[in-house]
C-alpha cells in the first residue's frame, strides 16, 4: 500500500514543460524503476546507433528519468546499474516527435561468488596501479607505478577480510623521463627516504551488489592517513594454467598535502609539479599462493 501511494503521488506531480526540438531531431523520454516500481537514480544508459556505436551515454536523474536528442532512425538503448541485470530494447526516433518507451524495471543479478577464504596472493603482472593528476592545474597527466607486491587474507566473513600492499615508489613512471626523477627526489615521493609506499586495509564493508568500500591507512612520504578504496568486485574465473583467480577494480583520491608534499612550496620555488588532487584506480588480480 505505502509504494502505491508513492507512485500516484508521482504520477500527480506536475512535470515542467518539454522544450522544443531541434529542427530534424526526436527525443528518447526514458525512465528506470527498481523491482517494486520506485524510481531510480543514477541508472547508466547508454544509446547505440545501428553499427553498434555509442551516441549517448548518461545517467537517469533523481526521479528516474533521462531524455536525450537524437537524429531520427533506429537505436538500441542498454540500461545497466550495479548489483542488476542489464536490460536491452530497440526503439525508433521519430523526427519532431517525443518517444516515451515504457519505463524499465530492473531485476537483481544473481550475487557472484565470494573468493574462498584464506590467503590471495597479488599478481602484478595482470594487476596494475595508476594515477592521474592535473599538471599545475592544466593538462592531465597519466602514470603508474611498475613494482608492487601484496595479499589478500579472505575471513569467513567477507567483512573480516584485509588486503595489503607494498608499492616500490622508485618504480612510478609517467612516461617522461625528466618528470620521473623529479617526482622520484625529495621535492616529491623522496624514494631514497621512504622506498616504499603500504596500504594495509581491515574493513570491508558491502555496498550492495558488487560494490563494497575498503578503508584502510595509506603510509605516504612518511605519514599515514587514512583511506576509502571504491571497490567493484567483479568475481572469481580461471586462468590459462588452470590456476583459480579473484579480481576487483578500485578507485580513490588522495590530497597531496595530506601527505605533507605542498604544491604550493614548490611552484614558489618555480618548480613545476602535478596538482594537489591525485586520483588512483587499481586493477587487482590474486591468485592462490602455490
Amino acid at each position: 500500500m505505502p509504494f502505491a501511494i508513492l507512485r500516484r503521488l508521482r504520477d500527480r506531480t506536475p512535470h515542467s514543460p518539454q522544450p522544443s526540438l531541434p529542427q530534424g531531431a526526436g527525443a528518447l523520454d526514458l525512465s528506470v524503476n527498481d523491482p517494486v516500481g520506485l524510481p531510480m537514480a543514477g541508472v547508466e544508459i547508454s544509446v547505440r546507433d545501428a553499427g553498434g556505436r555509442d551516441v549517448t551515454l548518461g545517467r537517469t536523474d533523481p526521479n528516474g528519468r533521462l531524455t536525450v536528442t537524437l537524429p531520427p532512425g533506429p537505436y538500441r538503448v542498454v540500461v545497466t546499474s550495479d548489483g542488476f541485470r542489464p536490460a536491452r530494447f530497440e526503439v525508433e526516433v521519430v523526427a519532431g516527435e517525443r518517444t516515451a518507451p515504457r519505463p524499465v524495471t530492473l531485476v537483481p543479478a544473481p550475487a557472484l561468488p565470494l573468493p574462498d577464504t584464506g590467503q590471495w596472493r597479488l599478481d602484478p603482472d595482470h594487476s596494475a596501479i595508476r594515477f592521474s593528476a592535473r599538471h599545475i592545474g592544466l593538462a592531465q597527466i597519466h602514470g603508474r607505478f611498475n613494482r608492487f607486491e601484496g595479499g589478500l587474507w579472505i575471513g569467513e566473513r567477507m567483512e573480516d577480510s584485509r588486503v595489503e600492499v607494498t608499492i616500490d615508489a622508485a618504480s612510478i613512471d609517467t612516461g617522461v623521463r625528466m618528470r620521473d626523477d623529479h617526482l622520484r627526489s625529495a621535492e616529491f615521493l623522496d624514494v631514497a627516504r621512504y622506498p616504499h609506499l603500504q596500504f594495509a586495509g581491515e574493513r570491508f564493508v558491502h555496498k550492495g551488489g558488487g560494490r563494497w568500500a575498503v578503508q584502510g591507512m595509506l603510509y605516504l612520504h612518511g605519514v599515514s592517513r587514512t583511506v576509502h578504496l571504491d571497490t567493484r568486485y567483479l568475481g572469481i574465473g580461471t586462468g590459462i594454467a588452470g590456476e583459480t583467480r579473484t579480481a576487483c577494480q578500485a578507485v580513490t583520491e588522495l590530497h597531496r598535502e595530506d601527505f605533507t608534499l605542498d604544491w604550493r612550496t614548490m611552484l614558489a620555488r618555480g618548480i613545476a609539479a602535478i596538482g594537489a588532487t591525485i586520483r588512483i584506480e587499481l586493477d587487482i588480480q590474486a591468485v592462490r599462493p602455490e
